[in-house]
């Protein structure tokens, strides 16, 4: 059994930062990718940025250059650097992870709400 937790989101004006962090939990040997998606009200979930168990990172086009991801490996955390923050960015974050290939977990969803 394998549970993801997000933390770290919350109300932020324009211009603004937010750290999100997901930590694995259980049978979590063997961590492939993490990724963070995102949904907007009335929109599909997107997928905002990724990194490979080896460090390789990719990301958006709306977010290259202003946010970051990373991971802990020793702590089984994915994080999510997110700066000079825009309204356009709010929506609920998904923490994704594929642990043990080929299984996926998703986590609960964290929201980011930007003020104009």
């Amino acid at each position: 059994q394998v549970q993801l937790v997000e933390s770290g989101g919350g109300l932020v004006q324009a211009g603004g930062s937010l750290r999100l962090s997901c930590a694995a939990s259980g049978s979590t040997r063997s961590i492939g990718d993490l990724k963070w998606y995102r949904q907007a009200p009335g929109k599909q979930r997107e997928l905002v940025a990724g990194i490979t168990s080896g460090g390789n990172a990719n990301y958006a086009d709306t977010v290259k250059g202003r946010f970051t991801i990373s991971r802990h490996n020793a702590k089984n955390t994915v994080y999510l650097q997110m700066n000079s923050l825009k309204p356009e960015d709010t929506g609920v974050y998904y923490c994704y992870a594929q642990i043990q290939w080929p299984y996926i977990y998703w986590g609960q969803g964290t929201q980011v709400t930007v003020s104009s």
